[in-house]
């Protein structure tokens, strides 16, 4: 355990270490994904198997090592039992609710259904009650539901067709008595008249609807184009503003998807989206599925996310989606873990739970904090059972936040860090684990992700000699600019020692040392650099021979 000295006084509007992440959000198929984020945790659910209904839970949007449980088995032989699609993640009314689409095998029997998380445990990851058929009065084929609130008002909305023939799908929506119970006809938002929305088809489509908010505008995103094609797509409804939502003249359609295939990026069938915000609020993320194949079809549909652009004219772009080697800017604020979402036990120990490590390992992390004091606040920390250790948080000014940078020992899988005595609870405000892993940053052509391994943290990337920039960290952030220390897990597999430069912010760094090693085995290397208050690239290359790199961590602050 170490502890290094701080400064008190962040150079900026600091909100979170930075780095990038790149898609996709999980290594399994996650098609027709649904998010909440709520109380510190994204939630996602998505097509499970047509079985079941999975939820998955996560700090972040990367949902590779998220606790995961089927909260839905439904009973057999009713009408909802088999080809459980799309369902909706929300908390409505101060519930959480899951819509989903069943039927009884028979496709034509597709119908709207709705979960209630149980009173008493109240909780988005299960157990949940069936509250019944969620339908209008014409009782027609239904998928793709949710709720909408809009003003003091609820609604529902689906994609249905008109009669009993599968002949296309529109967009509907209808006003709700409360978040099970449809109580007025349904209206004809949107139906595929676009050519973009019919390629593919017969049968023509609009569905996979979510829901997106801005500045007191509404609009409803919907995909459209065949569902098994790569020609899937992303459209637009936009209610005027002041206008009525069970108002058809009120929309209006965007006449080009505002996202589709693209196929120089290895990106097909982008579609059935939902929306998330960045932890800390301020930004909007649109998360879809979409193929990396042609020909996928229904298969290798996996969750993906990007950043929504806003215009002046108030509406949202989406841009094209991205390749799965860009490496993403991280949403803002994400991996802080803000106090108000962690347990208070007693008077004084603060309780972080749900804090994922991929291996068993000594962590950086860097806490957030105020002590208005004129003394030391001292507190004990710790995690993973071990005994806690002191960790000191000098005076800090009137409205300011300080920063400490430590270290932990977390063990494989889910780990909570415990603070306390010495005003822990009411002194520290966040906490955030500070390492960047190779595979989310931007590689090189030549470099490439190596096997997983037991003794690396997710999975390494394999440099090749001499590849001038192989590895590139971008977006690292630091909450007050100046000399810190960096360490990197690499592994050299040869028999000599070996070199690979580090480069800071464009400005040549130095040559680092590389002792070899055994055949799985990581050694740490340290070197100090000077990082600035803007985000920072930091940039691997020039390796005399083949080299692995697993993590950097940013360590501590020398001051």
């Amino acid at each position: 355990m170490s502890q290094s000295r701080h400064d008190t006084t962040s150079d900026g509007a600091y909100n979170g270490h930075g780095g990038t992440f790149k898609n996709t959000l999980a290594e399994m198929d996650t098609p027709d994904p649904s998010i909440l984020y709520k109380d510190g945790y994204y939630y996602m659910t998505f097509t499970h198997n047509g079985t079941d209904i999975m939820v998955m839970k996560s700090r972040t949007l990367d949902f590779h090592q998220a606790e995961r449980k089927v909260v839905w088995y439904p009973p057999i032989d009713t009408m909802h039992s088999a080809n459980l699609w799309a369902p909706e993640i929300q908390y409505i009314q101060g519930k959480y609710y899951i819509y989903y689409a069943a039927d009884n095998g028979d496709n034509a029997n597709h119908r709207m259904y709705a979960l209630e998380a149980e009173t008493e445990t109240d909780d988005p990851m299960g157990p949940y009650a069936f509250k019944g058929q969620v339908t209008d009065s014409t009782n027609k084929w239904a998928i793709d539901g949710l709720a909408l609130e809009h003003g003091d008002e609820l609604y529902f909305v689906w994609s249905g067709w008109e009669g009993d023939l599968n002949i296309q799908q529109n967009t509907y929506i209808a006003p709700m008595s409360n978040p099970y119970t449809i109580s007025g006809p349904r209206v004809l938002l949107s139906e595929p008249d676009l050519e973009w929305e019919k390629a593919g088809g017969p049968p023509f489509i609009n569905e996979g609807q979510a829901i997106l908010k801005k500045n007191d505008r509404l609009f409803i995103a919907y995909s459209g184009a065949g569902s098994w094609t790569p020609f899937y797509s992303i459209g637009l409804l936009a209610l005027e503003p002041g206008g009525d939502p069970l108002n058809a003249a009120s929309w209006r359609k965007t006449k080009e998807p505002l996202m589709q295939m693209d196929g120089e990026a290895g990106v097909y069938g982008p579609g059935h989206n939902t929306f998330a915000q960045s932890q800390d609020g301020t930004e909007d993320w649109i998360i879809y599925h979409a193929t990396s194949g042609q020909s996928d079809g229904w298969n290798n549909r996996k969750a993906r996310a990007q950043r929504i652009e806003w215009g002046t004219d108030g509406l949202p772009s989406f841009g094209a989606p991205l390749a799965l080697q860009t490496a993403i800017e991280v949403p803002s604020g994400n991996g802080v873990i803000q106090a108000k979402h962690a347990r208070i036990e007693g008077t004084d120990k603060l309780i972080f739970d749900g804090i994922h490590s991929a291996t068993s390992a000594i962590m950086p992390m860097l806490i957030h904090y105020t002590n208005e004091s004129e003394q030391d606040l001292r507190i004990q920390i710790g995690a993973a059972g071990e005994a806690g250790s002191e960790l000191t948080l000098p005076p800090t000014q009137p409205n300011e936040t300080g920063y400490v940078y430590t270290e932990l020992m977390l063990t494989e899988g889910l780990n909570h860090v415990d603070m306390s005595g010495g005003g822990a609870v009411s002194a520290v405000s966040a906490i955030e684990i500070s390492r960047f892993e190779a595979e989310y940053a931007q590689l090189s052509p030549e470099s490439e992700i190596a096997e997983s391994s037991l003794s690396s943290s997710g999975r390494s990337v394999l440099v090749m000699p001499e590849v001038k920039e192989a590895v590139r960290f971008e977006n690292i952030r630091v909450p007050v600019k100046g000399s810190y220390t960096i360490r990197l897990r690499l592994k050299n597999k040869t028999e000599n020692e070996q070199q690979i430069e580090l480069s800071v912010n464009g400005e040549r760094g130095e040559r680092l040392m590389v002792q070899a090693a055994g055949r799985d085995e990581f050694i740490e290397v340290e070197a100090a650099v000077r990082l600035g208050a803007s985000p920072n690239s930091l940039v691997l290359g020039k390796a005399t021979d083949r080299l692995e790199i697993d993590v950097l961590d940013l360590v501590r602050h020398n001051q």
